[in-house]
């Protein structure tokens, strides 16, 4: 179920499918073991206070697409490196930032970047991304949080000597600002979702104060803005693909440069009502997560009915192209059986429970 900030309801419907990331040249497969559903928001560690791994599939709407990818940076060969860049293509969406080994603060006199240790892989998240949490005063009324990313490292608002040195620095950057300063404004480098109270998604998440528990609670705030469903950060939004886009994924894989293309799959999605009517549509991709480590990525598509009172008006919702056996059976009131084999399983089974 969604439901708009005037308080109209809709039936969502959202369909996901998991493929294996092929090897060069090689068609992409749906992967043997399908991937549920997600349920609930899941985190890289304690809730709150790491990054998001994967968000809720059951989004009333997304109006683009988000493009997420969790996973680790390889260097080049397998031979270790100090810095890596990475870079992540689907069809209109290009981003790239480099990624590097664990460093620290160094403070005496002034405040300055360790030397970044080599590496070979190394995971990716916003828990690695500059960011963080302030709280290295003793005195909290001092304590502050980098809200474009609270789960990150690297960020100092106090910059004593005695606090900043030795403490981790961030293991991403941007590709032309390398990080300098513990409390510079630098922008938090990943491709995994954004946590929804980060300072970019929490502004569209609408006003709730106390003129919206007295005249609106249950319902969204008049300010709420649809944008808050999005999980990507701004620059992996994307049009909702059609299939067929290119993947590009560089230094995420061990090959160094993997590449492949969307399945293009029609998801014809059909709201049956209660009187015989029937709404027909195509549901839409709207979230692609790639998790190269894995070798596996997803899509989900999503189509919803603004319904005119409740959710008892939609008896039956159809996924999918079914043939014309089934829809004859179904204009006759009658149960379709694909084949003869289907009919006389049913009927032993019928026959059974009789006795």
């Amino acid at each position: 179920m969604g439901m708009k900030p005037s308080g109209r309801e809709s039936l969502v419907v959202a369909v996901k499918g998991t493929f294996i990331i092929p090897k060069q040249g090689e068609p992409v497969t749906l992967a043997e073991q399908q991937l549920p559903l997600i349920e609930a928001d899941t985190f890289t560690g304690e809730p709150g206070f790491s990054a998001p791994s994967s968000e809720v599939d059951y989004s009333p709407v997304k109006h683009q697409c988000d493009v997420l990818l969790n996973g680790s940076a390889y260097a080049p060969k397998g031979k270790p490196a100090s810095k890596v860049q990475v870079g992540l293509k689907l069809g209109t969406l290009v981003k790239t930032f480099v990624v590097t080994g664990n460093r620290f603060w160094e403070a005496g006199f002034s405040i300055t970047p360790g030397k970044p240790e080599e590496f070979t892989v190394m995971p990716i998240s916003y828990d690695v991304a500059f960011g963080g949490l302030d709280n290295f005063e003793e005195d909290e009324s001092k304590h502050s949080a980098y809200m474009k990313n609270p789960v990150g490292k690297g960020y100092h608002q106090q910059l004593g000597s005695s606090l900043v040195d030795k403490t981790p620095m961030p293991n991403t950057e941007e590709l032309n600002r390398a990080i300098e300063r513990p409390e510079e404004n630098y922008q938090p480098m990943a491709f995994g979702a954004i946590g929804r109270g980060w300072e970019s998604r929490l502004k569209q998440a609408g006003t709730y104060d106390q003129n919206w528990i007295d005249n609106t609670f249950p319902f969204l705030p008049a300010d709420f803005n649809e944008a808050f469903f999005q999980a990507a950060p701004k620059d992996q939004q994307i049009s909702y693909p059609k299939g067929g886009e290119e993947v590009v994924l560089v230094n995420l894989t061990v090959e160094g440069r993997t590449a492949f293309n969307l399945p293009s799959i029609e998801m014809p999605v059909v709201f049956f009502r209660k009187k015989g009517e029937k709404h027909e549509t195509q549901a839409v991709i709207d979230t692609i997560v790639i998790e190269p480590d894995k070798g596996l990525f997803t899509m989900t598509w999503r189509a919803s009915l603004p319904l005119k009172k409740n959710i008892f008006e939609i008896p039956q919702v159809l996924v999918g192209k079914m043939s014309r056996g089934w829809w004859r059976a179904r204009e006759l009131g009658k149960t379709y059986y694909p084949s003869l084999a289907h009919l006389a399983k049913a009927n032993k089974a019928e026959a059974e429970e009789e006795m």
